[in-house]
This record gives structure tokens, C-alpha cells and sequence, in this order.
């Protein structure tokens, strides 16, 4: 009997998310697609017949366990994706305490809190965590204080998860793209005050290769980091 291999995404509504469950999906993948509420886990779950939803906030990591609990999660994880994330630009001296939790929560915390609840079926699977990071996770630049720090702190919480869970035959991935065409690039564009034109950055569909090449890889070999700029 073959084993599907199922897959965990966040933000699979909308950009590389979307377009990583799309591929997933299209060679016939188990999706287990993560919303933020029922409405949304009804919205993305009709995209794509036979995946499953789970429905917790991420940023409100306090309460993932809880949601997790009244809900029927999957034995079986093969690869937890790491997808969803928000962005508030703007100086230190004017980000507020608010600006600062929401995207901590939502881009550092909620991912170490869901890889801590599904940690046990990877470990079992001998799986592969990917953190879709950002250019900001390795470099900060003017306006980006708090979105950067989220995306900091993701990487020291892959390069841990690595170092702990290699022993186990879990995999960890970062992925770093560079601007992507996206409702989140065009929200950044907006808040730049700068006119967005999809056409001058990445596609998602070419984030979302970089991710399957991770996860596809032969398992005598591990990608750590990969870093994805835009090649126009």
C-alpha cells in the first residue's frame, strides 16, 4: 500500500503559499491546509478537492494548543511548510508595542508553536520543516525594524530546530526569497508610497519551485539555506 505523503501549509491563500499548495496538490499530495478561521479554511479548501483544514490564528499563538485540541489533527505529517507571515513597515522611533506582537507572533512565535505541536509526527516520519523566510531575515534596512526582527528570529529558530532534530532524521529548510509578487509585496509597495508593478519581481511559482527542489531532495542530502533573488 503507498504511503501519500502529506504536507501542513500556512498562507496557502494567497502568493507562494498558494502556489506551493497548487503544485502539491496538482501531483496528487495530501494538503492540510492551516486557516486562520472557518470561513477562510471553507475558502481555500474548495480550491483544492480532498485537503483538509485546520483553523487557529497564528497571531495568536497562545492559543494554537487550545484550537488544535477541539479539532482532528492528522497522525501523519511528512513535511510542515512554513508560509504565512504579515508586514508593518515603519521607524523604530514610531512602531508601537501593537505593530511589534503582531508581527512577532504572527511570523516567529506561531511558527515555533505549531513546529513544537507537530514535532512528535515528524519525528515519526523522519520529516522536513520549511521556513519560507524572507531577505529581511538576513539583512535589515530603514522602516523594516520590526518585520525583520520577526524574520531574524526565524532564522536562529530553524538553524536551533536543525541542530536539535538532525539526530532524528528531521530536515530543516530556510528559504530567503527577495520580493515577490504578492498581496503582501502590494501592501509594501503601498506603504512605501511607491507604485507596485507584479511584473518587476519574482513569481510565486518560482518560490514555490525552490521549495519543492528542498523537500524533494534524496534524503542523503539536506538544503539548509537557499536564497532566491530577482532575476529581472
Amino acid at each position: 500500500m503507498t504511503v501519500m505523503t502529506t504536507h501542513l501549509i500556512t498562507g496557502a491563500g494567497s502568493g507562494i503559499g498558494a502556489a506551493v499548495a497548487r503544485r502539491l496538490h496538482d501531483r496528487g499530495d495530501e494538503l492540510v491546509l492551516l486557516a486562520r478561521d472557518a470561513g477562510r479554511a471553507r475558502e481555500i479548501a474548495a480550491r483544492y478537492p480532498g485537503a483538509r483544514t485546520l483553523v487557529a490564528d497564528l497571531s495568536d499563538p497562545d492559543r494554537i494548543s487550545w484550537a488544535l485540541s477541539h479539532q482532528e489533527v492528522p497522525d501523519r505529517i511528512d513535511t510542515l511548510l512554513h508560509i504565512a507571515g504579515v508586514v508593518d513597515l515603519g521607524p523604530v522611533g514610531e512602531l508601537t508595542p501593537k505593530a511589534w506582537h503582531h508581527q512577532l507572533n504572527t511570523n516567529l512565535i506561531a511558527p515555533a508553536e505549531l513546529t513544537r505541536q507537530f514535532l512528535p509526527q515528524l519525528r515519526i516520519t523522519q520529516g522536513h520543516v520549511v521556513f519560507v523566510n524572507s531577505g529581511a531575515g538576513l539583512n535589515a534596512h530603514a522602516e523594516w525594524g520590526a518585520y525583520a526582527a520577526s524574520k531574524h528570529g526565524l532564522k536562529a529558530l530553524a538553524d536551533s530546530l536543525r541542530a536539535e532534530e538532525h539526530g532524528n532524521g528531521v530536515r530543516v529548510t530556510s528559504v530567503y526569497p527577495g520580493r515577490t509578487s504578492s498581496p503582501m509585496q502590494a501592501k509594501v509597495h503601498s506603504q512605501e508610497g511607491r507604485e507596485y508593478d507584479p511584473d518587476r519581481w519574482i513569481a510565486p511559482e518560482s518560490v514555490a519551485t525552490t521549495v519543492l527542489t528542498a523537500i524533494d531532495l534524496p534524503r542523503d542530502a539536506e538544503i539548509n539555506d537557499l536564497t532566491v533573488r530577482p532575476g529581472r
